[in-house]
């Protein structure tokens, strides 16, 4: 954990964070899936499905849990977070295989003060995770609902 001890009032477009990165392993991958996404490609290295779809793959689910993990595990919103009210554009670029590393970048597209509750406010994030080779694999805005300074 960074430790940013960051609330609503100090965050502002353009912001970005990056995490450092993790390698997902194909016992994680298969041992997510059984449990939240079992489909075959996720699941059975020998199926005739992952073989259709180049070998196995993540559950987005998993990609998703991941990116999450790795900005909360920041320490970004650790100070302020109160919850976030949802997620929009979420996108699954590119398939995420074992031994491929993902990092995490965060950019701040939107804050808004909330008028009915002054000691709260949101800021909107584009989280993108990317792979080793710097592709992108998942992407989603959040918003995100963080206490104000001194509130």
């Amino acid at each position: 954990m960074r430790g940013y001890d960051l609330f609503f009032d100090d965050f502002s477009i353009g912001d970005e964070f990056a995490s450092a990165g993790e390698t997902v392993t194909e016992s994680q991958i298969i041992d997510f899936a059984m449990m939240w996404d079992p489909q075959p490609f996720h699941t059975n290295v020998t199926h005739e499905r992952t073989h259709a779809v180049g070998g196995l793959i993540a559950s987005g689910f998993h990609t998703v849990c991941m990116t999450f993990r790795q900005f909360l595990g920041d320490g970004v919103i650790a100070a302020g977070n109160l919850s976030s009210p949802g997620m929009d554009k979420l996108r699954w670029h590119r398939p995420v295989r074992p031994g491929d590393t993902l990092r995490v970048v965060t950019r701040v597209i939107a804050t808004r003060a909330s008028r009915s509750k002054p000691d709260r406010g949101t800021v909107t994030m584009e989280h993108t995770t990317l792979n080793q080779a710097d592709e992108v694999v998942f992407s989603c805005e959040c918003v995100h609902m963080l206490k104000r300074r001194g509130a």
